[in-house]
């Protein structure tokens, strides 16, 4: 009964916190979480109400969250300002590179899952188009990742000499290459297809092969050689 009354006269910014605590963090969900975070509201709303309204407009997606600037986030919501905004901005960016930091454990590329588990963090949440290449040595270990373009919401354009200088200078033997699409499609284009035999076609020339081609779409991911088209 007094534990009753203790949680029911708690402060509403104060009960995800206390649900953590009893509870541990897996327990919380998306927009306990982000009220945490945030710490507190404003006159007119609860943290939480306030918490459960950017989550809702992000579709409940911390991925889509991440996509948000410190001005965007500013100018969106009333309530956020320039301290909150930073906060939030830097809590994704944690996840981010906890994401990244994980998938730097994976040096030996054995299938498609693995070469979208190591770019996921990287490319997934962007709002534009990057390509990326990754280098390998004969055992299929990771011997560098490298951008070799960005561009815009539509497309990327990417130089096929660039590809094959720096998998010299690595001393690899074969590659991968990703890019994302930020429209969340993963379906290949007929761009991506001519650059991707084009590459290949490349590649046997230098003797360098090319393993297959990732397209990161949000949390999906299509794979060349998984369909035959490598």
């Amino acid at each position: 009964m007094e534990n009753k009354a203790k949680l029911s006269g708690m402060a509403v910014c104060d009960q995800p916190r206390e649900k953590l605590i009893n509870k541990g963090a897996a327990s919380l969900t998306n927009t306990e979480i982000l009220a945490i975070i945030l710490r507190n509201g404003s006159r007119e709303e609860s943290v939480l109400q306030l918490a459960s309204r950017i989550m809702n407009d992000c579709d409940n997606s911390f991925r889509r969250l991440s996509q948000q600037s410190v001005e965007e986030l500013i100018n969106k919501y009333k309530g956020i300002g320039t301290a909150k905004a930073v906060e939030i901005v830097a809590s994704t960016e944690i996840v981010r590179r906890s994401q990244f930091e994980k998938s730097k454990e994976l040096t030996t590329i054995q299938c498609s899952q693995d070469i979208f588990e190591f770019m996921y963090p990287i490319i997934s949440a962007l709002e534009h188009e990057e390509f990326w290449v990754i280098y390998l040595n004969r055992a299929n270990k990771i011997i560098s990742h490298q951008q070799i373009s960005k561009g815009g919401f539509a497309g990327t354009v990417t130089d096929i000499r660039i590809i094959y200088r720096k998998a010299l200078e690595n001393r690899a033997s074969s590659i991968i290459i990703c890019h994302n699409h930020p429209s969340g499609n993963n379906t290949p284009s007929n761009a991506d297809k001519k650059i991707t035999n084009k590459i290949a076609e490349a590649g046997k020339v230098m003797d360098i092969i090319l393993l297959d081609h990732i397209i990161v779409a949000g949390n999906n991911y299509y794979g060349f050689a998984d369909n035959g088209e490598i």
